[in-house]
């Protein structure tokens, strides 16, 4: 097998040892040669943290992989086969910014949903595509995996405005997986889930154990209290009547679409501490952890960040890619008439096959009338919001902010947008009013 060289690109985050445990896990069928990590000066003490442990936990696995840290963006990707983006521009100050905004507006403060996930997006979708002009120029033959958030709406971007091979991942449809098998008292291999729509905003269609569907089994468990969720999101409990007439599997983070009011009175409660406080004290520790040169594993506490299961998700996609497997993944990929009154090229979130020439989604039908609103609104924010990063158009930023279901005026839009551009002046610069 052709040795590989796979580059992460923000490869100082608390992430990484993840990502290392799942190419050692998987170092038989995916021949990795070389790891390049590479960062930005300001994260340089945390990527040589982070390389050392890497270094650690390979030498402990007897593996024949060159772990190298670099700040050289070239370097890194020049010749790559396989290169994942996981980086956050303005970092954790930023985030807790594009939470903090938005609450003092009375809106939902989110990392990837609303205001929050808007402003990322802005920040994020230009030095994206930046880095999708070196792919194109020295790594051409590349796959670019995309866990960077928006997920779906940066995979969208890249793949209207590069030539760059894209695929989105994200951890929530594995976790759900997970957490679906833990209701059913069963091993997740044991257990498929059908799922529809788009990055952060999916929903279980079918729900699958050995094969034979069980969907009613599992709303009767949730009905019952049984928990659907993740790390980052406060974990109310769904009303039953809601759930059995919806007859689908809601994602974590359809709370906020949901029990939009619920949530907000949750955020406001906690306001002096959102989640980018909480991941700020996590992130304090775990590098602490990393630093400790007995450590040559992925150590327990990494779980409470956040990013269960990346690994498994993203080196199995990577694998499924490389040998050509045909094998089913949950990625962002183009709708391609999948959902036939999205448009062609509109990215969304959905079971796909995939090998060596990329993902093909095996759902194709419309959604139902439950849904479709949802969906449309979304992608219509989505895609205005690429056209507003990618032309520094403040009045695009205004309408994408305005159509998202969590913002409910334009006023409110307008407050917002122009606090997150006085804020995040350094990456924003260019969004001028009209």
């Amino acid at each position: 097998m052709k040795p590989l060289k796979i580059t992460v690109i923000g490869g100082g985050s608390s992430y990484t040892p993840e990502l290392v445990e799942g190419i050692l896990k998987r170092y038989d069928e995916l021949p990795v040669k070389t790891l390049y990590l590479l960062d930005i000066e300001e994260g340089r003490e945390k990527l040589d943290i982070v390389v050392n442990l890497a270094k650690r936990m390979v030498k402990r696995e007897k593996r024949n992989i060159d772990v190298v840290a670099t700040l050289n963006r070239i370097e890194a990707i020049r010749d790559a086969d396989f290169i994942l983006t996981q980086i956050r521009v303005g970092g954790l100050k930023s985030r807790a910014k594009d939470e903090q905004i938005p609450l003092a507006h009375g809106a939902i403060g989110q990392e990837t949903t609303g205001a929050g996930g808007f402003s990322k997006a802005l920040r994020t979708i230009p030095v994206v595509l930046d880095i999708c002009k070196d792919i194109e120029k020295y790594a051409e033959n590349a796959w670019l995996i995309n866990f960077t958030n928006p997920a779906g709406l940066v995979t969208e971007a890249v793949q209207k405005h590069s030539k760059v091979k894209v695929l989105g991942l994200c951890n929530v449809p594995i976790n759900m997986r997970h957490n679906l098998a833990g209701i059913l008292e069963v091993d997740s291999s044991r257990v498929k889930l059908d799922i529809i729509g788009l990055n952060h905003l999916i929903w279980g269609t079918e729900v699958y154990l050995d094969g034979i569907a069980c969907k009613e089994v599992v709303i009767d468990r949730l009905c019952s209290g049984a928990s659907v969720n993740m790390k980052n999101i406060p974990d109310l409990k769904w009303d039953a009547t809601f759930l059995r007439a919806l007859n689908m599997i809601p994602c974590p983070y359809h709370r906020y679409y949901y029990m939009k009011s619920e949530m907000l009175a949750n955020e406001l409660e906690h306001r002096d501490r959102t989640r980018a406080v909480e991941v700020m004290a996590i992130e304090r520790e775990l590098f602490k952890t990393y630093a400790d040169e007995t450590l040559d594993v992925k150590p327990p506490a990494l779980e409470k960040r956040g990013g269960a299961y990346y690994s498994d998700a993203a080196i199995a996609l990577i694998s499924a890619i490389y040998n050509d497997k045909q094998e089913e993944h949950v990625v962002n990929v183009a709708n391609q008439g999948t959902i036939p009154s999205l448009a062609k090229e509109a990215v969304i979130e959905v079971n796909c096959v995939v090998g060596k020439e990329g993902a093909r989604p095996t759902y194709n039908s419309e959604v139902s009338s439950e849904i479709h609103g949802w969906i449309h609104s979304v992608k219509a924010y989505e895609q205005l919001t690429i056209e507003a990063a990618v032309n520094r158009d403040y009045g695009k930023a205004l309408n994408a902010l305005y159509v998202h279901p969590l913002i409910n005026s334009v006023t409110q839009a307008k407050a917002i947008l122009d606090e997150l551009i006085v804020a995040h002046r350094e990456y924003l610069e260019g969004f001028n009013k009209l």
